[in-house]
């Protein structure tokens, strides 16, 4: 893998981290309303699978959408403003965390549903193969909604007519707080594509260059016209299902083993609102997010004055997008309107 691929995926990802970690401090202050479902420990999923398609595709993604809509492209101030609730959010303010939406990088949504996704990405996919261009439709889910009827549903249709659609599965063993053994008969998701005769398969979702690889090649064979994919990546994500759930249902043995593995090394999964200083992480046997750069760094992939105006620069964009948030305007009741309907006045459908 080349050096600048190595580059995106160390700053998208300390990106991703970073940001979700000053979201969380942002919450506490009562800044974000409604719930807030973070990401730390699946960065390499959604930072290897966006970064393997193609501007032209299509993205659909859950309601833990922060970091998929970051890595396509969507500018921090337009996330954080939208998680502010304000108008200056991709969204207008009026959609929150769970549903973020830009068109011009056609990323159709996070969506608080679960299950809702497979539909939505399935009438865009069918839309791009009436059009007969050569775009794909990649497709995020969680291990929680397979057991929805949308997913056999959509897959069965999706396999009928050989749409150009990737379903990529973030298997990270918890449905809320139930393990996927206790909701789920069959826990290799992969496997339930055979049923419907679509091509799966099923990888490490904590390595992003393992990530970027399988995606590839199998968003290669979905605009080949050898119809819809699947992929389940196997992750887990350090903190509750969301900030309102402390995630003490889980082992701390399995948190550990799991946090040893993280894809940028940066925080334990307790409620701390912050990362830990890199001495707590090093008695703890754990690689925080400075250890990580350093062996980019020693590998020869940026030097120590690069890693350093990374994270400068990381820092003060972060900064910047929550001065602009915190400034931006309310979104009003006409904002409202012109959602619902352009030119249509909301009292007349009330």
């Amino acid at each position: 893998m080349n050096q600048d691929l190595h580059l995106r995926f160390l700053r998208d990802m300390l990106r991703a981290r970073r940001l979700e970690e000053r979201l969380a401090q942002e919450y506490a202050k009562g800044n974000i309303g409604g719930f807030l479902h973070l990401y730390p420990g699946e960065e390499a999923v959604a930072v290897g699978v966006v970064a393997a398609a193609e501007p032209g595709d299509y993205i659909v993604s859950t309601y833990r959408e922060h970091v998929h809509a970051l890595a396509r492209g969507v500018p921090m101030r337009a996330i954080v403003a939208e998680l502010f609730g304000k108008r200056g959010g991709c969204s207008g303010g009026l959609g929150g965390s769970m549903h973020l939406f830009d068109a011009q990088r056609r990323f159709l949504g996070g969506y608080a549903i679960v299950g809702e996704t497979f539909p939505i990405a399935i009438g865009a996919a069918y839309a791009v193969q009436l059009r007969g261009l050569p775009e794909a439709v990649i497709c995020f889910f969680g291990d929680g909604a397979v057991n929805q009827g949308t997913f056999h549903e959509s897959l069965n249709m999706a396999a009928l007519w050989k749409l150009p659609v990737l379903f990529v599965c973030e298997n990270n063993h918890y449905q809320i707080g139930t393990e996927i053994h206790r909701h789920s008969a069959l826990t290799e998701v992969s496997k339930r594509a055979c049923a419907y005769g679509i091509a799966a398969q099923r990888a490490s979702g904590m390595d992003a260059q393992v990530v970027h690889e399988r995606t590839s090649t199998m968003l290669a064979q979905v605009r080949a016209g050898q119809g819809p994919q699947l992929l389940e990546l196997e992750t887990y994500r350090y903190r509750g299902h969301s900030m309102a759930d402390p995630g003490s249902y889980r082992p701390a043995v399995e948190v550990a083993a799991y946090t040893a593995q993280d894809p940028i090394g940066a925080e334990l999964r307790e409620l701390a609102l912050h990362c830990p200083d890199d001495a707590t992480l090093a008695r703890l046997g754990l690689e925080s997010c400075s250890a990580l750069a350093a062996r980019y760094v020693q590998a020869g992939h940026l030097d120590t004055a690069a890693l350093t105006r990374l994270e400068a620069e990381i820092q003060a964009e972060i900064d910047d997008a929550v001065a602009f948030a915190a400034t931006s305007p309310e979104p009003t009741l006409d904002d409202a309107r012109r959602a619902l309907r352009p030119g249509v006045d909301l009292a007349t459908l009330i």
